[in-house]
């Protein structure tokens, strides 16, 4: 006996309530947390930077009666920056708006994507200047890797960086920015498991390991670069790859106050913040196309201040 069939009583149409975007959240990416941020009015300038070894050396001397106090100064010089803009658009036809169904919203998803782009190329930038080696005051890798089944001190060897930077500056790093992979081992080492494992049943947490280190912030880089061409099989990878630097970073910038890195923010654009830049996203409508373009534009440089401020671990853990 003939009967209706499932596809006979049911139509597929597209989910309302549900979509699936491989987006990811801001707090994967550190650029914008790593150095502070400085509002430029113009694009480019210049910036007065001192000399470290004349504030540290010990010239106060003894002073005789009825003679003068003996004599010092500072060299004074200046450096420069130039904040590039980077712009992004997707277009949104007329058609394309009109025939969408729920739940696509065409200019809230383009949006979305544009702002997307815009923190991994931030993200990219970053890591790929300053996140590696011939940068900063100190390379070095453990003599014996973090991710060793044993013998790895991986929290002696953060504190003899932390070391370096203060007998070189005067000044302790206050962060650490660690890739996911080294974040992984560090978190499961019995170096911090060890330190709380009577105390709490949580796992270790980067606050926790922030408290263990003496620091101010521990970051973790979990962003994800796809770097194959359109339409050809994707290759993904960390951005942040295996590594980790020690920075002393000011909580904000001001006069005479050293850090590792200021990021030169251009106030030429419009902020809609939350990206360590300056940022504009606009529409307008392009009737040649019959469309409307959402672009996204930003404008930042991210610049070493004092290279001695930083500590580098190059591969602290295995691939």
């Amino acid at each position: 006996m003939a009967q209706p069939t499932i596809s006979d009583v049911h139509v597929d149409q597209v989910l309302s309530n549900i979509s699936v975007a491989y987006t990811q959240e801001l707090d994967r990416f550190v650029a914008p947390k790593v150095f502070p941020s400085v509002p430029v009015s113009k694009q480019s300038d210049k910036y007065y930077t001192y000399t470290q070894a004349d504030f540290m050396r010990d010239q106060a001397e003894l002073r005789a009666p009825g003679t003068e106090s003996a004599g010092s100064g500072y060299n004074l010089s200046t450096a420069t920056y130039s904040s590039m803009v980077y712009a992004l658009h997707k277009d949104i036809s007329d058609q394309v708006r009109a025939n969408s169904d729920d739940p696509l919203n065409p200019d809230a998803d383009a949006t979305r994507f544009l702002t997307q782009q815009m923190l991994l190329r931030q993200e990219i930038d970053w890591a790929s200047n300053y996140f590696t080696t011939s940068v900063w005051g100190t390379d070095s890798t453990p003599s014996t890797l973090w991710s060793a089944a044993s013998g790895s001190t991986p929290i002696a060897d953060i504190q003899a960086g932390m070391n370096t930077v203060l007998t070189n500056t005067g000044y302790l790093p206050n962060k650490l920015v660690i890739s996911y992979k080294v974040f992984s081992i560090l978190k499961n080492h019995a170096d911090f498991v060890d330190r709380f494992k009577y105390t709490t049943s949580d796992s270790v947490t980067t606050d926790l390991m922030a408290r263990v280190l003496g620091l101010d912030e521990v970051l973790v880089m979990s962003g994800i670069k796809n770097s194959a061409d359109e339409g050809a099989s994707a290759s993904y990878a960390q951005i942040g790859d295996r590594d980790a630097l020690l920075v002393h970073s000011a909580s904000s910038p001001s006069l005479l106050t050293p850090t590792g890195g200021y990021n030169f923010v251009w106030s030429g654009l419009n902020s809609s913040g939350g990206m360590g830049s300056n940022t504009a996203v606009s529409r307008f409508r392009m009737e040649h196309l019959r469309s409307d373009r959402v672009e996204i534009q930003s404008a930042w440089d991210f610049k070493v201040v004092s290279s001695a401020l930083g500590y580098f671990f190059s591969n602290p853990v295995a691939a």
